[in-house]
This record gives C-alpha cells, sequence and structure tokens, in this order.
C-alpha cells in the first residue's frame, strides 16, 4: 500500500509576486482599505478574480491577522501610512485567531488520541501473535 502524497499549500503566483515586490505584503503589514484598486493600476490587466484571490489568502494568513490585533497602522502599496484598524476591525481579527487556534488544538487532540488508539490496538495485536504463535 502506498502512502498519500502529502498535501501542499495552494500556490497564488500573483500572491508570490506581491511578497517579491511590494514590502507591506512580504511582512504582512495592515494593508489600506481599497488596496486592490492600487495594485490593478500598478500592474495592469490585472483579473479581478486573481486579485480577489490573493487578496483573500493574504488577509486571511494568521500572520496578517495578528498584525491587524497588534494595533498597527495601515499602510498604502508604497508603505505609506494610510489609515488606521478599528477597534471592530481589531476584534474580528482576535475572535477569528482564537477560533483557528482552537480548532487547530482540537485536531491536534483528535490525532493525538487516535495516536493513542492505534498504539493500543497495536500492542493488543502483538499480545495475540505472541500467545498464539508458537516460538
Amino acid at each position: 500500500m502506498t502512502e498519500p502524497a502529502a498535501k501542499s499549500p495552494r500556490r497564488n503566483p500573483l500572491l508570490e509576486r506581491l511578497y517579491k515586490e511590494f514590502p507591506v505584503f512580504r511582512d504582512h503589514l495592515p494593508l489600506a482599505i481599497g488596496i486592490h484598486k492600487a495594485l490593478v493600476e500598478r500592474i495592469p490587466g490585472l483579473a479581478k478574480g486573481l486579485v480577489w484571490s490573493a487578496m483573500h489568502h493574504h488577509t486571511g494568513s494568521t500572520r496578517y491577522l495578528k498584525a491587524l490585533v497588534e494595533n498597527a497602522p495601515r499602510f498604502d502599496i508604497d508603505g505609506n501610512p494610510a489609515g488606521v484598524v478599528t477597534a471592530e476591525q481589531q476584534a474580528q481579527a482576535a475572535k477569528t485567531l482564537r477560533e483557528r487556534l482552537k480548532k487547530a488544538a482540537e485536531r491536534r487532540k483528535a490525532e493525538l488520541e487516535e495516536q493513542k488508539l492505534e498504539q493500543q490496538r497495536q500492542q493488543k495485536l502483538q499480545q495475540l501473535a505472541d500467545k498464539f504463535n508458537p516460538r
């Protein structure tokens, strides 16, 4: 039986380009509201769907949400301050982070329990094998 291939995160070529070209993306700084418009101006020919997908992945990342919670100012595409993160936005980011961390902890706990059960099954199988297999 072969092992399933490890899942690799989906790559977003536009997001990779943004990380290379714009420090505000690479450093996961809070972005100015409407920064997608500046992206379309700066990089002509971008499809709205590509921009939406890249922004969705970036702004939904744990690192970006942590930056929102830290009460940092927002930045435009050139790294200049461009507004603030509101208390409501901070609260939403903190709530999302708490939920994400809780799910991750629950998932780790379930995995550990499954590993423990598997170890117990293997021990019982070994005991049965030792009991019924003559030496």
